[in-house]
């Protein structure tokens, strides 16, 4: 008994490196096997981009080019785009909300465990369904759309995807504080569509109104898409670094927006 009760009163801060690193992966593994669990989440998300990438870019427009570059492989940046959203603001978003409403945030911060490890392995994991997405379509691309990439436009399109969905899980925090349980997948849909349909992700952005070719900059996927786009060689607007100055931004107002709730339910709790 005197020994668990010294093993409990031992102070956070004396927890080894290893020991830390042990619980931020521990929480990431089963964050992982949750989602990849809940069919509604794990095959919507992955299987929603790859039938859009199958019906346009390997059926409908095989063979065709858009700004000089193959369908089937601008589609790979705009629905690669278009997966990353919605796996993280989904992933991160609609969890977030539902785990809020059952109680579940007050029970991980009775916990011992580092409150930045619940939230650092929503995002590890909303990037590890973003690199599902993106190697998928890249798989069909390759094999049955005849697209071809040089390795170093494969890895940087990977990698672009993969780390501009940061944005989105940001943009998914804010609404998981924002949002109750039932109310977060209707409040993610309508900003996951509306936003990738203006953002020039469905149907190239200057086939769209003019109206919404004005809007689409101030849009965070059409910023990651443009940089998806000029990775595979599409011809785009804007510089790389200012796009990505755009992501951060986003990014860094929805953690703003998502401390303000984080805030305001510490109110609530703790007094």
């Amino acid at each position: 008994m005197s020994a668990a009760s010294g093993v409990l009163s031992q102070p956070v801060s004396e927890r080894s490196m290893g020991r830390t690193v042990s619980i931020y992966a521990k929480e990431a593994k089963y964050e992982f096997l949750k989602l990849l669990r809940l069919p509604i989440y794990s095959l919507s998300t992955i299987l929603f981009p790859l039938m859009f990438y199958v019906l346009f870019g390997l059926l409908l427009n095989r063979g065709h080019e858009q700004n000089g570059v193959m369908v089937a492989a601008y589609l790979i940046a705009t629905y690669g785009t278009f997966g990353v959203m919605g796996a993280s603001l989904f992933g991160f978003g609609v969890g977030l909300a539902g785990e809020r409403g059952l109680g579940w945030l007050e029970v991980k911060r009775a916990s011992p465990m580092p409150p930045s490890a619940y939230f650092a392995a929503k995002t590890v994991v909303c990037m590890a369904f973003s690199l599902i997405i993106v190697l998928a379509l890249l798989t069909l691309g390759f094999v049955f759309g005849g697209v071809h990439l040089a390795l170093k436009q494969t890895l940087e399109l990977i990698g672009t995807l993969v780390l501009g969905s940061g944005t989105f899980c940001a943009m998914g925090m804010a609404i998981g504080y924002f949002a109750g349980p039932t109310s977060a997948p209707a409040i993610v849909n309508l900003l996951y569509l509306p936003l990738s349909f203006a953002s020039g992700l469905w149907i190239p952005i200057d086939m769209l109104p003019r109206l919404l070719q004005r809007v689409a900059p101030f849009l965070p996927p059409y910023h990651l898409g443009q940089l998806a786009l000029g990775v595979v060689g599409v011809p785009t607007t804007g510089s790389a670094l200012g796009h990505w100055q755009a992501l951060v931004g986003f990014a860094l107002i929805s953690l703003g927006i998502a401390r303000i709730g984080f805030q305001r339910d510490e109110g609530k709790s703790f007094g």
